[in-house]
C-alpha cells in the first residue's frame, strides 16, 4: 500500500486539554496559599475569583470546617472590606505568647468597652489622633476598647484619666486614676490627681484616704502634701490642713498656690497676722492671680491695714473684673473700714497648679 495513502486514511489523534479535576483543585490550592502564608491576607480584598480559595485556605490552616452563610465580622480598620471568615481567625504569635492576665479582659469592668475584630488594632494611636481633633467621646471609646484588649495598659489608663477630665466626665477620670494606682503600686502620681478630682466633687473623706495612701508611696512630694491640705480644708478639719499646707511649703517654698492655702486656713482659724505673711508671698509668687490678692486684702483689712487692704482689692478686680466678691469688698473698705470682713475664695476652693 501507499505509504502516503495509508497515511491520509489514518485518523489524526484526538487532543484532548489538560484539567485539574474539581477535587483536587479544591484540595491543593487552598494548601498552596497557606503555604505561602496569604491566609494572613484576609484583611486585604481580593478579585472576586480569589476570594473562595482564600476562605478554603484560611479554614484548612484553622482546622475548620466551611460553614455556609455564617455572619461576618467587621474590622475596626476603615478602608477594608469586611471579612469572609465564618469565626475570627486564630492570634497571631505576639498574643498567643503574651500573658493570659494581659489578654483576658476583666468582667464587669466598667473602664473597658467590649468590642471584636478581625486583626489588632493600636486604639490608643487612634485616640490621640481623635483627641488632637478634639473629638474627646470618639477617644474615650477608643481608649476604653484599648483596655478591652489589654486591662492592665498603663499608657491607655493615662491616657482615658486625662481625656475624661478633659470631656468633664470626671467619675470616668476618678476610675481610670484609681485603676492607674492599683496598676503602678510605687508611683504617687495617679493618686494624687485621683485624690484633686476627689475634692473637686466634695468627696472630702475619700480624698483623704488617697491622699494618705499617695503619702506612704512618696512622703517627699509636696503635691501630696497640697491635696491632702485641701481634703482637710474641705472637711473643715483646720489643723489638719494647716499642718498639711505647711509640710508642702517646707518641701516647696516657692508653691504659691500651697502658701494661698495655707495663709487661707489661717484665715479660717482667725490667725490673721500669720494670714497676712504666707499671703504676701503667695501674691509675690502669683502676682496675676485675682483670688490670692483678694485673700490678701480680706487679711490686711481685718489688721486695720486699710491701705493695703484697698491696694490688694484694686489688683484682684483689675485682674479679674467679673470677680464679684473683690468688687464688693474694695467698694466697702472705700466706704468705711470694717474690722472684720469674710475671707473669699473661688469654686469651692482656691485653684492649685496642676
Amino acid at each position: 500500500m501507499n505509504p502516503k495513502t495509508r497515511t491520509r486514511s489514518r485518523r489524526p489523534a484526538s487532543f484532548r486539554r489538560f484539567t485539574v479535576p474539581p477535587a483536587l483543585r479544591k484540595a491543593l490550592i487552598p494548601a498552596a496559599l497557606a503555604a505561602l502564608g496569604l491566609a494572613a491576607w484576609e484583611d486585604v480584598p481580593l478579585p472576586r475569583l480569589l476570594k473562595p480559595w482564600l476562605v478554603h485556605a484560611v479554614e484548612a490552616r484553622a482546622g475548620q470546617a466551611p460553614v455556609a452563610a455564617a455572619p461576618t465580622l467587621p474590622l475596626e480598620s476603615a478602608g477594608h472590606e469586611p471579612s469572609l471568615m465564618a469565626a475570627p481567625r486564630p492570634m497571631d504569635e505576639a498574643a498567643a505568647e503574651a500573658p493570659a492576665a494581659v489578654q483576658a479582659p476583666v468582667p464587669g469592668d466598667a473602664l473597658a468597652l467590649p468590642h471584636t475584630h478581625a486583626r489588632r488594632v493600636d486604639h490608643v494611636a487612634r485616640a490621640l489622633g481623635l483627641r488632637e481633633l478634639g473629638d474627646l467621646s470618639g477617644a474615650v471609646t477608643e481608649l476604653r476598647r484599648a483596655l478591652h484588649d489589654d486591662p492592665g495598659a498603663t499608657d491607655a489608663l493615662a491616657q482615658l484619666a486625662r481625656t475624661a477630665r478633659l470631656s468633664g466626665d470626671t467619675k470616668l477620670a476618678i476610675d481610670a486614676y484609681a485603676r492607674l494606682g492599683q496598676a503602678e503600686p510605687h508611683e504617687a502620681g495617679a493618686l494624687v490627681q485621683q485624690a484633686r478630682l476627689l475634692v473637686a466633687e466634695g468627696r472630702f473623706a475619700e480624698a483623704v484616704h488617697v491622699g494618705e495612701e499617695a503619702l506612704l508611696r512618696d512622703p517627699e512630694d509636696p503635691e501630696v502634701y497640697q491635696v491632702l491640705g485641701r481634703a482637710h480644708l474641705g472637711a473643715n478639719e483646720l489643723a489638719s490642713a494647716i499642718l498639711r499646707f505647711q509640710q508642702a511649703v517646707h518641701l516647696d517654698p516657692e508653691h504659691g498656690h500651697a502658701l494661698n492655702n495655707l495663709g487661707f486656713a489661717y484665715l479660717r482659724a482667725n490667725d490673721n497676722a500669720r494670714a497676712v505673711e504666707v499671703l504676701a508671698q503667695a501674691a509675690s509668687l502669683l502676682p496675676h492671680v485675682a483670688y490670692v490678692q483678694n485673700n490678701l486684702g480680706v487679711a490686711c483689712e481685718r489688721l486695720g491695714r486699710l491701705e493695703e487692704a484697698r491696694a490688694a482689692y484694686a489688683a484682684a478686680t483689675r485682674l479679674s473684673p467679673r470677680y464679684v466678691q473683690a468688687r464688693v469688698n474694695a467698694e466697702r473698705v472705700g466706704r468705711v473700714a470694717r474690722a472684720d470682713p469674710a475671707p473669699v475664695l473661688p469654686e469651692p476652693l482656691p485653684p492649685v497648679a496642676p
